[in-house]
């Protein structure tokens, strides 16, 4: 007998698509629809949601891909993530003052990553044109789309730091001078504008002609100009309460493009997960796997609290050694392989007792990590607060000017006929960000708030290098063959609600709409990724939809237990391809995710 679910998991042979956004994912089938392919569709999906969650993401901001190439049978990652630029050396935050990369304005800025990764991506994979891929988020842009409340209640939010401190995203975001409503046509001229003339001056010859011209115009030419004139001319009001100038210049980003690597995997039953390797924290997803594999979860109902408590103190673990042994591999020795093995996983496990854990306990591996800098936070997390620092799916949305934040970003996952799939979490640049820059009609991200101040630390600042980054997208083999693609929007709780929904569908045998419509739940044990990079020690935050029992039985075991909304945890999408027939499912929660197919 089937359950419930709010949505039905859609189930087709032609393609699927699922996005954070009903406008993304209707963009992305008619591109399916038009003969394209997963890997065009997904362009079309990622630069129609810069546009129609500004919140989450924008041109400015950073992503990693990870996709199925049916014609090669391979995995393979695109690393859209932008290191931090020459200018950007502890020595000169040190000379600011400053012990935390702030967590927003222009010192947060890394090397803006997406377009370059769109383009990389139609170019080695899709078969269509720039025009193709970006006419949807033009339309859009000049034409107006309708503002969910999240949008207008995270433009509320920031209003005051908008009029006294960045009035060019006054400009643009306070149109008439006046917070918009949810529901209203919202619209960025400038910025369709900005694409318009890219696409204008790429056009002619080939495909692979217009895609190099489109790259280079981006990174060298009017972009690129824009950028760097706005990061030297600007000091920006920013968390510190001070104003900085951006240390970002059109030579970084000249120096800069997208490139192709290998993921990193582990083998979990007859399951093969893969994800991006320790620039993301897609690690974490893998080594809570390796935790609680042999733990017995196919006896365990995925709203008790065996199950809770087994995957979160298994999290606390994994997150944990995040914290001591991540950073950009080109860099960093990161021990993946021991992270992973039997051997140490054995003995971590013995750490998952019958009751919460308070304590942040990484793993010690001879010639690896480095010290862990556990800060405690005073209050909750919340999502979005005066200061527009953050981490916008987490939490609540915050008014209290003294307020901590938080922000986010956006998934799709898709597949085509051919059996091609493509899963990615765009993100940075969110309006909230850094000042939009007038020329452009877009602000650059913030990522470089995820670098430690520490030259011992495996995530220090340095120049070219990637900071740690919370995105991470998803691929699972089954039995050797490809099968699912999924993720979420959430900071830190990516790879917490990630994991949940794949143990769900694998022990408990729920389907894709069913897993992701389970109730949820995510630690905040750890360092949270964003500014001000503080802990709540033995935290987990709960749907109100879970048993009483099981609240109460996970308090009785120690855990600090925060009872959240019913529908409140989690914007995870998935798609999965089981022969010919491909199914979808998307998230309930906040409204606006949608799975499209047939």
């Amino acid at each position: 007998m089937s359950r419930f679910t709010t949505r039905p998991e859609i189930d087709g042979t032609f393609g699927v698509v699922t996005t954070t956004h009903w406008i993304a994912s209707a963009v992305a089938m008619g591109i399916l629809e038009r003969g394209g392919n997963a890997f065009d569709a997904g362009c079309a999906a990622a630069f129609t949601l810069q546009i129609v969650e500004p919140h989450l993401n924008g041109p400015g901001g950073d992503v990693p891909v990870i996709l199925y190439d049916a014609k090669k049978e391979a995995v393979e990652v695109i690393c859209g993530q932008g290191p931090a630029p020459a200018g950007a050396t502890i020595a000169h935050y040190r000379s600011l003052g400053l012990d935390l990369v702030p967590g927003t304005g222009l010192l947060a800025t890394c090397i803006p990553g997406a377009f370059d990764t769109w383009m990389l991506m139609l170019r080695d994979y899709g078969t269509m044109r720039p025009r193709d891929v970006l006419e949807a988020a033009i339309f859009y842009a000049r034409h107006g789309y309708p503002l969910v409340s999240r949008i207008t209640e995270t433009i509320a939010t920031v209003e005051a730091l908008f009029r006294e401190h960045w009035p060019s995203s006054a400009a643009v975001y306070l149109p008439g001078g006046q917070v918009p409503k949810a529901g209203d046509l919202f619209t960025n001229v400038k910025l369709a504008e900005t694409y318009e003339r890219v696409l204008r001056d790429c056009e002619g010859g080939t495909r692979e002609e217009e895609i190099a011209r489109a790259r280079r115009i981006w990174s060298q030419g009017f972009v690129a100009e824009a950028i760097d004139r706005f990061c030297r001319t600007e000091a920006v009001f920013d968390v510190t309460g001070q104003h900085n100038r951006g240390v970002l210049t059109g030579q970084d980003m000249a120096t800069w493009s997208a490139s192709v690597e290998a993921p990193i995997h582990y083998d979990y039953g007859r399951y093969r997960v893969f994800k991006p390797s320790t620039w993301s924290q897609g690690l974490a997803c893998l080594q809570q796997l390796a935790l609680v594999n042999s733990m017995g979860l196919d006896a365990m109902p995925v709203t008790g609290p065996d199950f809770v408590h087994v995957i979160t103190e298994a999290a606390k673990l994994a997150f944990a050694d995040r914290e001591a042994f991540y950073g950009d591999p080109a860099f960093v020795d990161v021990p993946i392989a021991t992270l992973l093995s039997d051997a140490y996983n054995a003995e971590r496990r013995k750490l998952i007792g019958d009751t919460a854990s308070l304590e942040l306990r990484p793993g010690t591996i001879a010639g690896a990590g480095g010290k862990v800098d556990a800060r405690i936070a005073s209050g909750k997390r919340v999502a979005v607060g005066a200061t527009g620092a953050g981490e916008p799916t987490v939490g609540d949305i915050d008014t209290d000017p003294n307020g901590v934040t938080r922000g986010d970003t956006v998934h799709f996952d898709i597949i085509d006929r051919w059996g091609n799939m493509v899963s990615s979490t765009p993100s940075g640049g969110w309006l909230q960000s850094s000042p939009i820059i007038p020329d452009l009609g877009f602000c650059l991200g913030s990522r470089a708030q995820m670098f430690w101040l520490d030259e011992s630390h495996p995530a220090a600042l340095q120049p070219g290098r990637r900071p740690r980054s919370t995105l991470t997208p998803t691929l699972a083999y089954r039995d050797g063959a490809p099968y699912l693609a999924w993720g979420s929007p959430g900071g830190d709780q990516q790879d917490q609600w990630i994991p949940q929904m794949f143990l769900r569908h694998v022990h408990a045998g729920m389907n894709l709409q069913e897993a992701i419509d389970a109730p949820a739940w995510h630690t905040e044990h750890f360092p949270g990724s964003f500014w001000p990079r503080t802990s709540r020690p033995g935290v987990i935050v709960v749907e109100s939809r879970f048993p009483q029992a099981t609240i109460d039985e996970l308090r009785r075991r120690g855990h600090e237990v925060e009872v959240g909304g019913a529908w409140s945890e989690g914007r995870l999408t998935a798609a999965r391809k089981e022969g010919h027939r491909l199914k979808a499912a998307a998230n309930p929660r906040g409204m606006q995710a949608y799975a499209i197919g047939r």
